[in-house]
């Protein structure tokens, strides 16, 4: 298995993903053309952000993002890793594992001093995956406005 940035050739098998994703989570509904606009932003602006994906073959089996910004608390850059996803096939093969160790490999290179991510409040397994990689629960509470 090959972990590499993604380039734009990627996006549509990318958005195949994120419909995989999204049909998981409580929040989100699968918008192929609004998931395709996002990572192509992402992918052809590395100050936005990355996308990283695992490749089996010619097959993209899974896929990771990390978006940038800076921390005044921090007075440094972190990473938001907004999306992480591995076909239902590739699940506990290493697959995720491998993804998420090169993502945070990645975000050091960049100079990030943090990366923060959400799941869903029942995703219990995708918890227990970032425990294990050195994850802790945040005392922050997220919230949201939506600006559409």
């Amino acid at each position: 298995m090959l972990v590499e940035t993604a380039t734009a050739a990627d996006i549509p098998a990318l958005s195949d993903l994120l419909s995989v994703l999204f049909s998981q989570e409580a929040e989100f509904t699968p918008d192929p053309e609004a998931q395709q606009r996002g990572l192509a932003r992402i992918i052809n602006d590395p100050e936005v952000g990355a996308v990283l994906v695992a490749r089996q073959g010619d097959q993209i089996v899974g896929m990771v993002n990390l978006l940038f910004a800076i921390s005044t608390a921090l007075g440094e850059r972190v990473a938001l890793l907004e999306d992480m996803v591995v076909l239902p096939a590739g699940r506990g093969t290493g697959v995720g594992t491998k993804l998420l160790s090169e993502a945070i490999s990645y975000a050091r290179v960049q100079g990030c001093k943090r990366i923060t991510l959400l799941t869903d409040r029942g995703n219990e397994s995708a918890q227990r995956f970032y425990a294990k990689q050195g994850f802790v629960v945040s005392s922050m509470i997220p919230m949201r406005l939506s600006l559409a």
